[in-house]
């Protein structure tokens, strides 16, 4: 009888569970290469930096730490990947935004999915985050095209990029 309740709990908890994806650390190598060293810090942001991020992005911000992840070889930044976590419908989806020392945002990869996985974008709505310069900001069906029935996904992606782009600008560019 026990065992027939432990069945059942863990048909029941599974899906509950986040759905992960892939890992930051591989999304990093995969965007600069094997041979690139992936650090990871978390930045807690100032007062001030959090405001400037929000209204540059014209988002509210959930949190005010963030963790990034930077990619180096032979001693040379290559550029950054900046975790986001933004709530879709009830629950939360998590994207890493790669963006290149260059001010360019080179990629997005979904890291972790809890909505159901019929609303997780495709892998073809998803290109269109490629050599996107982190000045301009984004906005659902204007620069990106909403996805059918998976409207509330889009927009999340889209405000994480806003968020992702202005944390870079404030943050992390070069002056």
């Amino acid at each position: 009888m026990k065992k027939f309740f432990i069945y059942i709990i863990l048909v029941f908890a599974l899906p509950l569970s986040a759905e992960i994806l892939t890992s930051p650390i591989d999304a990093m190598k995969y965007a600069y290469g094997q041979n690139s060293e992936i650090s990871k810090n978390d930045i807690l942001l100032s007062s001030e930096q959090e405001s400037s991020i929000s209204q540059e992005a014209k988002v509210a911000l959930d949190t005010k730490i963030f963790r990034v992840f930077k990619a180096v070889a032979d001693n040379k930044i290559l550029g950054y990947g900046i975790l986001i976590s933004k709530q879709v419908r009830s629950k939360n989806a998590v994207i890493l935004y790669i963006i290149t020392k260059e001010s360019l945002l080179k990629s997005i990869e979904i890291i972790a999915f809890n909505e159901p996985i019929e609303y997780l974008p495709s892998k073809e709505w998803s290109s269109q985050f490629q050599n996107i310069e982190t000045t301009q900001m984004l906005r659902i069906s204007k620069e990106i095209p909403t996805i059918t029935g998976a409207t509330l996904s889009a927009r999340s992606a889209v405000d994480g990029s806003r968020i992702a782009f202005a944390f870079y600008n404030t943050v992390l560019k070069e002056k």
